[in-house]
């Protein structure tokens, strides 16, 4: 497995570990939470992010320490192209959800819903981005 395709892996890993207990807990508290600004949600945000954040770090670490020569290698034409094609898409995903939560979710939502679904739309753009770079490692495009 080539080494970008494994931190595309480990992202994925981070993100899926951080985010879905995340969004499981705001998803289960959203009857009970104020709209207002709420230290304990921006609190759980933190807990995510700093465990996402040490999973990749490990993570790179391990990947690196494994095989330091495949890390330093300067991405050759088809990473470049992988990582166009991904970057793209998940722009796409990105605008369309940003569409959303700044023109169409402020008529009728507010507070943490807003935040909330504006970090799920980032979260989901960075699905896409390293989706599609591992199944395009996978089929070798």
């Amino acid at each position: 497995m080539p080494y970008r395709e494994k931190t595309a892996w480990l992202s994925l890993v981070a993100m899926a570990l951080a985010f879905v207990p995340y969004f499981a807990i705001v998803v289960a508290q959203s009857h009970s939470s104020p709209s207002s600004p709420s230290l304990r949600q921006l609190g759980l945000f933190a807990i995510a992010a700093v465990v996402q954040m040490a999973i990749l770090g490990i993570g790179h670490l391990y990947l690196t320490h494994g095989s330091p020569a495949e890390a330093r290698i300067p991405p050759d034409e088809r990473d470049v192209a992988i990582m166009r094609r991904s970057i793209s898409l998940a722009y796409y995903v990105l605008i369309t959800g940003m569409i959303l939560v700044g023109c169409v979710m402020p008529f009728n939502s507010g507070g943490w819903t807003i935040v909330n679904a504006a970090l799920l739309m980032i979260v989901l753009a960075e699905v896409v981005h390293y989706g599609v770079v591992v199944v395009s490692y996978r089929r070798q495009l």
